[in-house]
């Protein structure tokens, strides 16, 4: 007989789990994918100073396939390793304490930070405050240490209940968008006019969008916030007004190439990067590269005319920017510009609530084809 494990429901009643659903995804072929069925962790599985997640729900965005793409080079895979030729993709969510055997992590608990694409996650806290712990399991100890920080709930002061969904959807690409908002600041925008967002109705750039936007006033640059989308999101992005310009992608080349310009690449596709160089030359004063969303397209790039590309890592300049302002004052910088932002999106974003294995390989495949609609925000469970 398979023993059941009680995880709490989203009603607060209890239901038994009899295995450890996870989605899995071939780190060399991001087209297959699969569910195992793995055994559950009980209770008694258990070391001294082990804490059982029942993980809830957790977001899915363009940002996750960007994980999956870069996998490899940033060591993805590595928080939460099973069985090659399969990895499990991170994400961000919610996750309830159902067994501890720490003494200062109390069942019920609540939690939001990085998970597997499962049922649970067995961790080890350590290094614990106020507001929640850091996983030191051994295998994480060298990993970027941002993503290994879990959030008690009560102990968040910008947690809100009614509020979940866009703190998954939009936190993690939110602390990355205002970690570049910093970066470009402070080089006071490399001497440019325009900024040039590539991917632009990703959430990650419209983040970015509008941090710059609603800063530039007091900062007075860039001149000009150029969006570069597909055509079929071009009504879309204009009509947020995050952007002064809004072009498609086959409409690069009537940019004027005199302009002293910034290109912030999330696209990740090569072809775009290339005629972005090849068009503006020497007069592009910084070329940023930072996500994938284009991931299958992502060669070329090579010989380009004008500034190197260079790769904006988030976690190393969160690091940088915590020893230059202090953790604290960075955090109120961010909770400054949280706030408007998600006030902002909450008019335009529809949440999708996706429930059980099948339905979360069907959101899976949809993310990874660009069939999400921008506006379109996914929240996952694997729970039926």
């Amino acid at each position: 007989m398979t023993r059941g494990l009680l995880l709490p429901t989203d009603e607060g009643a209890t239901m038994t789990v009899s295995s450890n659903t996870t989605f899995v995804v071939n780190r060399n072929n991001l087209h297959e994918h699969t569910i195992l069925e793995r055994d559950p962790i009980h209770p008694e599985d258990l070391a001294d100073g082990d804490v059982l997640l029942a993980v809830d729900r957790f977001s899915f965005t363009a940002n996750n396939i960007t994980y999956a793409a870069l996998g490899d080079a940033f060591h993805y895979w590595d928080f939460f390793p099973v069985e090659q030729p399969w990895g499990q993709i991170p994400v961000w969510g919610f996750a309830d304490v159902t067994a501890s055997k720490h003494p200062e992590v109390t069942e019920g608990t609540r939690v939001y930070g990085y998970l597997p694409m499962a049922r649970q996650l067995r961790v080890q806290p350590g290094r614990l405050s106020k507001s929640g712990f850091t996983d030191v399991a051994p295998h994480r100890e060298n990993l970027a240490a941002i993503y290994n920080q879990y959030v008690f709930t009560a102990n968040d002061p910008a947690y809100r209940p009614e509020h979940e969904a866009f703190q998954m959807l939009l936190r993690p690409l939110l602390v990355t968008s205002f970690l570049l908002d910093d970066f470009i600041a402070q080089q006071d925008c490399f001497g440019a006019d325009q900024i040039i967002l590539t991917s632009a109705s990703s959430k990650t750039a419209l983040g970015l969008a509008f941090m710059l936007n609603h800063q530039r006033e007091s900062r007075g640059q860039p001149k000009v916030l150029t969006a570069l989308t597909s055509s079929g999101n071009v009504e879309f992005v204009r009509g947020l007004g995050y952007y002064d310009r809004v072009i498609s992608y086959d409409e690069l080349e009537t940019l004027d190439a005199s302009e002293a310009s910034v290109s912030v690449d999330f696209a990740g596709n090569g072809q775009v990067l290339q005629r972005l160089h090849e068009h503006f030359g020497d007069q592009l004063q910084f070329s940023s590269l930072v996500g994938a969303s284009h991931w299958d397209q992502r060669g070329g790039g090579k010989g380009l005319p004008g500034p190197k590309p260079e790769l904006f890592f988030a976690p190393k300049y969160w690091e940088q920017a915590a020893e230059a302002y202090g953790t604290a004052a960075l955090m109120q910088r961010f909770a400054d510009l949280w706030a408007p932002l998600v006030a902002s999106m909450e008019g335009w974003m529809t949440i999708s609530e996706v429930r059980g294995a099948e339905a979360v390989a069907e959101a899976y495949e949809d993310t990874l084809a660009g069939r999400v609609s921008p506006g379109k925000g996914l929240i996952l469970t694997l729970a039926r």
